[in-house]
């Protein structure tokens, strides 16, 4: 059979689209200016939150000095211990980062007069704030990840490796003829040691259970482990307690004992963990039994904290475009905008942590959380993207429409 000819302007078997203005998927492609605009903002913010953090990490890294003068902990020890501590300092940090490299980034773009040919080029708000989001949208994206997994990993990993090396290094500080104070409420004193590692004349101070402090004297003894749980092995000794209840003095003689010396008091003893190291099903849903009933509030808080605390990162950086974008255009009183939206960004920072504080008082304000962390970003949107009056920049020809 003959083909049946063609239809004009159209290919035999294939569906020809209908042209567009724009080549496909081109609409979610970024731009020239986009791309030099956030270029800008991701290298201040790398700049930016690499120098706070380790401004923030010094000082907090000054904490664990007396581990490296008192007892003897290698740099490299230091320097793993205390940096299990950055992924909480960037989580913490990023929020306020990207307000300040925002600000700045279009502060600059401002007084170059960058953004007034960008204006008079057709930019509308919503184009020159693009880049800006993206950075916050990145920014919330990263501070999700390290909320609810990254940071408390590392918390726990930090805790566990600050609890062996407390314990590890309880055992190379006894020295001949010294009280040594292994922790506040332990001490050993040592007679003599032998090479071969035998102790003698031993005198240990137990004041670990409060309710019955221990004094254990002991002719020889031996260090058994130096690892997580460092053990003493004493012979011939006596161990002397007060009864709470009748005031005596009660004396037991022992031809073998051991004591540990850990800060908690055995390796078998509970270990607490911190909200801080515990996932965010644990905090919802913790196991009955692993916290106290009062310390439940601290864990909502804590769950809702991570929750709520990325939405800040796209807020303050509303905040920092309504200060340079919003209202009308000034040649003078950009510092002035600059200047109130840094006050304010700071009063939500303390708002934030008092309403922390309350909902782990009183959990029936967590939705508060949500509300300091929303708000202001929705109200700064409406300031940049809603109806306005007059946005054109001054010494600009209005665009208006043709007369009636």
């Amino acid at each position: 059979m003959p083909a049946e000819p063609s239809q004009p302007g159209r290919r035999a078997g294939r569906f020809q689209p209908r042209p567009s203005g724009r080549p496909p998927f081109r609409v979610f492609a970024l731009s020239r200016l986009d791309r030099y605009i956030v270029g800008q903002l991701v290298l201040g913010l790398v700049a930016v939150t690499g120098g706070l953090v380790a401004l923030v990490w010094m000082t907090q890294s000054l904490r664990f000095v007396e581990l490296i003068v008192d007892r003897g902990l290698s740099p490299w020890a230091f320097i793993k211990l205390t940096g299990l501590l950055v992924p909480s300092f960037v989580a913490i940090i990023l929020p306020v980062a990207v307000f300040v490299v925002v600000l700045f980034a279009y502060l600059r773009l401002a007084a170059d007069r960058e953004i007034t040919v960008m204006r008079a080029a057709g930019v509308s708000n919503l184009g020159l704030a693009r880049p800006a989001l993206l950075l916050g949208l990145g920014a919330f994206l990263l501070c999700f990840v390290l909320n609810l997994w990254i940071v408390p990993s590392a918390f726990g990993a930090f805790r566990e490796y600050q609890f062996a090396i407390r314990n590890r290094v309880a055992a190379f500080l006894l020295q001949e003829g010294v009280f040594t104070q292994v922790t506040n409420k332990l001490t050993v004193y040592i007679g003599r040691r032998d090479p071969n590692g035998t102790l003698h004349n031993l005198l240990i101070d137990d004041e670990r259970d409060p309710d019955s402090p221990v004094t254990v004297l002991a002719e020889t003894g031996r260090l058994l482990g130096t690892g997580a749980v460092p053990t003493v092995l004493l012979y011939n000794g006596s161990r002397e307690q007060v009864d709470p209840k009748t005031g005596a003095l009660e004396v037991v003689s022992f031809a073998r004992n051991a004591i540990n010396l850990t800060q908690t008091g055995g390796a078998n003893a509970p270990k607490f963990r911190d909200p801080t190291e515990m996932s965010l099903g644990e905090l919802l849903h913790p196991p009955p039994g692993a916290v106290h009933k009062r310390d439940l509030g601290k864990l909502l808080a804590e769950a809702y904290r991570r929750l709520t605390s990325p939405f800040t990162c796209v807020g303050y950086a509303l905040l920092a475009l309504a200060a340079v974008l919003g209202g009308r255009f000034r040649r003078r009183g950009g510092g002035m905008r600059a200047f109130a939206a840094v006050l304010i960004m700071t009063g939500l920072v303390a708002l934030g942590l008092t309403i922390n504080n309350l909902a782990a008082r009183d959990t029936a304000l967590v939705w508060l959380m949500w509300v300091h962390a929303i708000l202001p970003g929705v109200v700064c949107a409406w300031m940049l993207f809603g109806p306005r009056r007059d946005a054109s920049p001054r010494g600009l020809p209005r665009t208006t429409g043709a007369p009636a």
